[in-house]
């Protein structure tokens, strides 16, 4: 079953690489008390990925922010240091936090799981965004197929918030 809209977010572990190395952090601590943008995607240097989705919300890091975003996310199904030099090389530090759902257990509770394995990809993240306000899902935006990112974008996300 995927999540809907008035949901509260499974409680589920990432990995992000710190200062100190890989590092833990749960969806009820990421979450609470405050408005998260998070958008979860195939994969870190695939082609829509780098070249529209990331991209798009780096550069509107600032008008989601002005929007009354606290916190930018962005989730994949791919290890913590994978997501963080990815992140990097968009300029994603200090606007995104790059989260690693390395085994796909908050993807699969939100039901966004998707089977990729005919791309190499194995059991990787549908795309999608939403703004979850204190761990209660107020926008859900799921694109029909990972080659699209219309509706999931972040220009989508600051036009219907």
């Amino acid at each position: 079953m995927t999540i809907n809209v008035g949901d509260r977010i499974p409680s589920a572990n990432f990995k992000h690489l710190g200062a100190e190395g890989p590092a833990d952090i749960g969806s009820t601590e990421l979450f609470a008390s405050q408005k998260v943008a998070v958008f979860g995607l195939p994969g870190a240097y695939t082609p829509v990925c780098s070249k529209m989705h990331l991209p798009g919300f780096v550069e509107n890091s600032g008008a989601l922010r002005a929007a009354g975003i606290d916190k930018i996310a962005c989730v994949s199904i791919n290890d913590p240091f994978v997501m963080d030099a990815w992140g990097k090389e968009h300029g994603a530090e200090d606007k995104i936090l790059m989260l690693s759902d390395s085994g796909g257990q908050f993807t699969r509770a939100l039901g966004l799981e998707v089977d990729l394995s005919d791309f190499g990809l194995g059991e990787r993240s549908q795309r999608y965004s939403m703004l979850v306000d204190d761990g209660v899902v107020r926008q859900i935006n799921v694109e029909d197929t990972v080659l699209e990112c219309g509706v999931s974008s972040a220009a989508s996300m600051l036009s219907n918030s």
